[in-house]
């Protein structure tokens, strides 16, 4: 989706009802990030959308991106709020053998996961379709991916093959890159 450099359309601010009703979102999708909420948006500040390519809505506040939305799908955060709290989010491990695709934008698929280096929640924490998860790479300690699942993880371990995650923002790309002024 951000393979290529974007620049940001129209900036408006947000109203407060709606800033309300996306930090209420947000805790609801993330509910570990819930303690954390008034860091990402405090309640005085002045959160921003910026219209994208593709229909996608960047919300940020102080010119530092905070989350995504494309249409009507979930609103995902960028991989910095990620990286500032890795704890907050459901995760799974990919191998190295898949790394280097992930960072060239190319789909995720299934064996990158069930691979030896791969890493899927035990069958307790089950993912369902249309989850947003953070991807996290082999050996390394950032996270390098966040999307939307295809498929929940039990129909991953079952199938071993097909896409999991088509398009999200990863380390690198478009979104990554942007500079809001």
């Amino acid at each position: 989706m951000f393979k290529k450099d974007i620049s940001a359309g129209a900036k408006s601010k947000v109203k407060s009802s709606a800033q309300r009703a996306i930090r209420t979102k947000v805790v609801e999708t993330y509910p570990l990030l819930a303690p954390h909420i008034d860091e990402i948006i405090p309640k005085k500040s002045q959160l921003d959308l910026l219209k994208l390519p593709d229909r996608v809505s960047l919300y940020a506040l102080d010119n530092e991106p905070l989350f995504w939305q494309h249409m009507d799908d979930p609103i995902i955060p960028h991989l910095r709020v990620v990286h500032a709290f890795p704890t907050c989010f459901s995760r799974i491990g990919i191998d190295r053998g898949a790394i280097r695709f992930v960072l060239s934008g190319a789909t995720l698929m299934a064996p990158g996961l069930t691979s030896k280096g791969g890493r899927l929640p035990e069958s307790d924490a089950e993912l369902q379709e249309g989850e947003v998860v953070v991807i996290e790479a082999e050996g390394k300690e950032e996270a390098c991916l966040v999307g939307q699942l295809k498929m929940g993880t039990k129909e991953i371990k079952e199938k071993n093959k097909g896409a999991v995650i088509d398009s999200g923002h990863y380390l690198g790309d478009g979104l990554w890159k942007l500079t809001i002024d």
